[in-house]
Parts: structure tokens; C-alpha cells; sequence
């Protein structure tokens, strides 16, 4: 009797051992939902506001600043004195040309007069026809680099940089201040190659501002530029559409500008995250998650480019909506039971509520 007990305890022993070694582990998975190939491309770049004018002013003469009457920040007019270079040279200058004017003229004032009357050739009456021409546009030359000594402002707008002080010597051509127009201003992005070839596929441009939360401003092209510069990207310019708030948004401010292009698509298919991707004994696959049986089941597909979201294109094998597993896939085993994790919501960062 008491060897039968014995007997049905160790067998009793044994099924229990053998249900904990055989009791299944359901795998959590992370998952996604295969979404169809959009025919519109989005893509984002940084940009910064800039005045629709510029200008940098200059004398167009060499010489000493004498005084320099704005400071940056300041609206000037158009027309309005800007600064003064020490006009010196130029008078004296001026001065002696004048006097050599007067002395040509009353010469040749003679010699024209003599050849009315046949007293003199007509060499001598050219001589002294042309010297006049010549001294006269000497005259008005000088005249204009005095007053080219007073420099003024080209446009109405704010003074953005002063690139010198009085008192310092400058070449002709050679920017004293910077400035910017009052009027509207324009954004100034840099595109790659690719995206600056297809210009004629753009749909829309729109952008937004910190200083403007939860305003979206949509955009036009005012200009790009056919020649990259030395990191190959094209400078490309836009202009905001409708009104805004001038004071808000100003030159030199950051924005985000949003781009869609028009992106015809040559297949059909469907995108998934590249990471739901699971390549093995040369085939690629992904691991479709049947949730009324809460099962994944490996199938073979075919694919094509990644796009700048990191997704691949998966050209056949899968439908739209239909759900994959996109993260861990080589620990997964086909037929094996998994539980799709929940999605956190966007307000719960990081999943800590």
C-alpha cells in the first residue's frame, strides 16, 4: 500500500514538472500598419527670414570718413545723409580744374571767334573745339567726386551694420553700412540638387514661427538660384502670402519651411518602417501580425527605396492596413504567438503614465 502512494506521488510530481516546462511565453511585440505609397512627397528645411532688399551703401570715392550720422537700428528715408568723407582733395581738385577750365575756354572762346572771321585753319578751330569738350567733362567729373563725398541712403529702412567708424580711410566701392527695406521680408532656404531639379513638382510651401504658436504661413518661390554654392546646395527664396504681423516676424529670425512635392508613382505598394524588415536564408520578409488569432505569420515580400522618413517601399507581399511587427523581428519565429504592445499616447512621453 505504501509503495502505491509512493508511485502516484512521483508520477503526480512528474506532470507537474512536465506542464512548467511545456507552458507557453507570449512575446510582446511592437507593431505597425503597412500605409499606401502617398503620390506626395514632404520634406522640411530650415531657413531664415532676410528683408526683401539689401544694400549695402559705399562712397564711390577714396578718402578719410569725416563723420558717420546714423547708428544701426535707425530708420532713415531715402535721400537722407548717411555720412561724410572729408571733402579736402576734392575741393582742391575741383578748384584747379576750374581754373584750367576758364583759361581753355577763353582761349577757345579766340580761336572760334578768329575762324568765323576766316582769321585762322580749321586744325587751330578743332584743337580748341575739342580741348573745351574735353576740359568741360573733366569739370563735371570733379564735380561729381566732391559730391560723391556725401553719402546717402538708397532706400527707405533700417540701418542693419556699420562696417567703419569716422576718422576711417576707405576705397571707392567699399560698404560703410549695411541696410534693409521696412517692407515685407522673405525666406531664404538651401536645397539639394535633387530637390532643386524638381522646382515644377511643387505643390505647396508652407512655414511657422515660435513667435506665432499654432500659425501656419503659406508661402510662394520669389527666386532660385541656378548655380549651388560650395557645399552644392541652391539658395532659394520665398515670400509669405497674405498678411502677418510685421512686428512679430522680422529679418533674422528662424522657421521651419515644409515643402511638398508632387511625386508620381511609377508601382503600386505599400511603406513600412525599415526595422519591420527581417532578412533571412535570402529572403526578405516581414512578420504580419493576425490579431484574431494573435499570431505573426512570415511572408516573403518584394521592396524598393528607403524615403528620407526611413521607411521602405514594399512593392508585393503586403496590402494597406495590413499590421507587421516592427521591432525585433529576428527573434520572431513564423506561426509564433505574440501581444501587441499598446501605443503610447503623444501626451505621455516616454510611457511613464
Amino acid at each position: 500500500m505504501l509503495a502505491a502512494l509512493t508511485i502516484q506521488c512521483l508520477l503526480l510530481a512528474s506532470c507537474g514538472k512536465s506542464q512548467k516546462v511545456t507552458e507557453e511565453v507570449i512575446q510582446y511585440v511592437k507593431t505597425a500598419q503597412a500605409e499606401r505609397i502617398s503620390d506626395a512627397a514632404e520634406l522640411n528645411y530650415p531657413g531664415r527670414t532676410k528683408s526683401s532688399e539689401e544694400v549695402n551703401v559705399a562712397f564711390r570715392v577714396s578718402g578719410p570718413i569725416q563723420r558717420i550720422y546714423v547708428k544701426e537700428g535707425q530708420f532713415v528715408r531715402k535721400g537722407q545723409l548717411i555720412a561724410q568723407m572729408d571733402p579736402r582733395d576734392y575741393k582742391v581738385q575741383l578748384s584747379a580744374t576750374q581754373a584750367e577750365y576758364e583759361q581753355i575756354k577763353a582761349d577757345a572762346e579766340r580761336v572760334i571767334a578768329l575762324y568765323e572771321e576766316n582769321g585762322t585753319t580749321a586744325s587751330n578751330y578743332d584743337r580748341a573745339r575739342y580741348g573745351l569738350q574735353q576740359i568741360t567733362e573733366k569739370l563735371a567729373h570733379h564735380k561729381n567726386q566732391l559730391a560723391d563725398t556725401r553719402l546717402y541712403a538708397p532706400i527707405s529702412g533700417y540701418i542693419q551694420a556699420k562696417m567703419h567708424e569716422s576718422g576711417e580711410t576707405v576705397s571707392a566701392g567699399m560698404p560703410v553700412v549695411s541696410m534693409f527695406n521696412a517692407g515685407d521680408v522673405e525666406i531664404e532656404v538651401f536645397v539639394p540638387a535633387a530637390d532643386h531639379a524638381r522646382q515644377s513638382d511643387l505643390l505647396s510651401a508652407t512655414c511657422s514661427f515660435d513667435v506665432t504658436p499654432g500659425i501656419v504661413y503659406p508661402l510662394e518661390i520669389v527666386r532660385v538660384s541656378k548655380e549651388a554654392n560650395a557645399t552644392q546646395l541652391y539658395a532659394a527664396r520665398l515670400r509669405i502670402k497674405g498678411d502677418y504681423d510685421h512686428n512679430k516676424i522680422t529679418p533674422g529670425m528662424s522657421t521651419m519651411v515644409y515643402v511638398t512635392y508632387n511625386a508620381p508613382n511609377e508601382v503600386d505598394g505599400v511603406t513600412v518602417p525599415t526595422t519591420a524588415i527581417d532578412r533571412r536564408n535570402e529572403q526578405t520578409a516581414v512578420f504580419v501580425l493576425d490579431k484574431s488569432t494573435g499570431t505573426v505569420k512570415r511572408r516573403v515580400v518584394e521592396v524598393g527605396r528607403i524615403d528620407l522618413d526611413g521607411n521602405i517601399q514594399v512593392l508585393e507581399g503586403l496590402k494597406p492596413k495590413e499590421t507587421v511587427v516592427c521591432a525585433g523581428v529576428r527573434y520572431l519565429s513564423d506561426g509564433q504567438k505574440v501581444k501587441e504592445m499598446e501605443t503610447t499616447s503623444k501626451a505621455n512621453v516616454g510611457g511613464l503614465l
